[in-house]
């Protein structure tokens, strides 16, 4: 593994303050909190620290922007136009941004090129094509009534998004919003906050109309609070722990919000042994070391059938040795650090976890390097189920992998589990396959391939790992009401 690069080349930070009815201002309490390069535990810049009073002002933008701006009354096509114009300006400042986003993430640069910005212009584009498409039905009734329906945005949209894929998320969040009609008041992560605050001056420059989105940077308990329990809100929309939205759902009960979630996973990724194992070690390999692992669909729980299991796992092994961790604006970088400090101690404390109880760390479990939060790709062989390592998110560089025999067995147990965001099985068995993609309870299933992403396929999860769906046609369920209007023709 390559040595971490010395220097870094910084892109502009520009915009560090709320952004609020298109004004950009300092927090009411003029707080601060630093933004760290994770790579090199340096500060970026300091970054306006919303609270409640932020919040409060965001909010009435939003409403008076959403009530009597004209947004949600703007033909359907103008805002699908509109959408496109911000898809074509983060298109015309891509490297730049890019840049940042590895910057305040420390992702290497060639994801956030290949993967972050890409997949962001795509998600605004597919909503902006929708724009135009959300309509209602009309509908036979008894009597001599004419009964139709429609879909109407469903108001102030509050939006806290996390720090693992800030642009990304940004756009999964804006796309179905703004493509229905409502305003928005984004909280993003703390850890993160400075290419969600770009995007709104884009926002702005292509001509959304003041007001319509705000960006209220600051911590959970206060900002994000705020954001869930004002009543201006409407609807909350989280991506991040189930314990934050465990927080969010007690929060939002006295006003009965809409709340749609995507939470955190522990995905089963299955290989069974007449798989393509060239082909599904690439693909179990980058299931779970992608964005250092912090992913909420990782493939950290890794069935591999018995009679390859050795062989398996030497592959593996042979893959974490020859990858580049560095300066992820190098882009011969492969793995980056980890977002923070706190991110590091808790991947540190899963990886001793399961050294104490008897998994063995067969690549990889120290720090890379003296500066940053970097972390060595780590795999442990010999997992059982019931070991921690096995069972939490560990949202990190920490691959378990795990002995299976059959299929019948291998259902339960990818099954026994809280969570139920994604899995994966690899197999040339056509029947097997999709006899698995039945059987197990998540709510996104590869079959020969992980990972893979498209604006137009709904993504979310069963059990614990959320609820509602983003993307696709389903995404706008969250930011739409359905109105139903009889007429009589008495």
């Amino acid at each position: 593994m390559a040595t971490i690069s010395e220097t870094i080349r910084a892109p502009q930070v520009r915009q560090t303050q709320c952004f609020i009815g298109g004004q950009w201002t300092p927090s009411v309490s003029g707080k601060t909190f630093d933004t760290i390069n994770p790579a090199t535990e340096e500060v970026i810049a300091q970054v306006a620290e919303g609270d409640a009073a932020d919040v409060d002002l965001a909010v009435e933008a939003a409403r008076e922007a959403f009530d009597n701006g004209p947004w949600s009354t703007m033909d359907a096509r103008d805002r699908g136009a509109l959408l496109h114009r911000l898809a074509d300006a983060i298109e015309g400042e891509l490297d730049e941004l890019a840049a940042l986003e590895s910057l305040d993430n420390g992702k290497p640069i060639r994801d956030s090129r290949a993967a972050d910005l890409p997949l962001t212009i795509d998600c605004l584009r597919y909503y902006a094509g929708y724009a135009d498409k959300i309509h209602g039905q009309t509908i036979p009734v008894r009597g001599n009534y004419f009964t139709y329906t429609r879909r109407e945005p469903v108001g102030v949209a509050g939006q806290i998004i996390p720090w693992n894929f800030p642009m990304l998320m940004v756009a999964w969040k804006w796309g179905p919003a703004l493509a229905a009609g409502c305003t928005i008041v984004m909280k993003p992560a703390e850890q993160t906050p400075l290419t969600c605050l770009r995007m709104a001056r884009l926002a702005q420059k292509v001509g959304i109309p003041d007001g319509v989105i705000n960006v209220v940077p600051g911590y959970g308990p206060t900002a994000g609070a705020a954001v869930v329990k004002h009543r201006g809100v409407d609807k909350v929309a989280f991506t991040g722990e189930y314990k934050t939205a465990q927080i969010i759902m007690r929060d939002a009960s006295t006003t009965l919000k809409r709340l749609t979630f995507e939470l955190g996973g522990k995905s089963p990724n299955i290989v069974f042994a007449d798989a393509d194992l060239e082909a599904a070690a690439a693909g179990a390999h980058f299931g779970l070391y992608f964005n250092q692992g912090q992913c909420c669909c990782a493939g950290s729980r890794l069935f591999v059938q018995d009679k390859i299991y050795d062989q398996f796992v030497d592959k593996l092994v042979s893959m974490n040795r020859a990858r580049k961790l560095g300066n992820p604006l190098d882009p011969e970088t492969e793995q980056g650090p980890q977002v923070d400090q706190a991110q590091f101690d808790k991947i540190m404390h899963y990886i001793d976890l399961g050294k104490k109880e008897g998994a063995e760390c067969v690549s990889g479990g120290a720090r890379f390097g003296d500066r940053g939060y970097f972390i060595e790709p780590t795999l442990f062989a010999g997992v059982e189920d019931e070991m921690s390592i096995a069972k939490d998110e560990i949202f990190g560089p920490v691959l378990s992998v795990l002995r299976f025999k059959d299929l019948d067995e291998i259902v339960d147990r990818a099954n026994n589990t809280s969570y139920g965001l994604a899995a994966a099985v690899w197999t040339r068995d056509v029947a097997k396959a999709h006899t698995l993609a039945k059987k197990v309870r998540a709510g996104t299933v590869w079959i020969n391939c992980y990972d893979v992403f498209d604006a137009a396929a709904p993504f979310g999860g069963f059990k614990m790992s959320g609820m509602g769906r983003e993307l696709g046609e389903k995404g706008l369920d969250a930011y739409t009401e359905t109105k139903t209007v009889t007429v009589s023709l008495s």
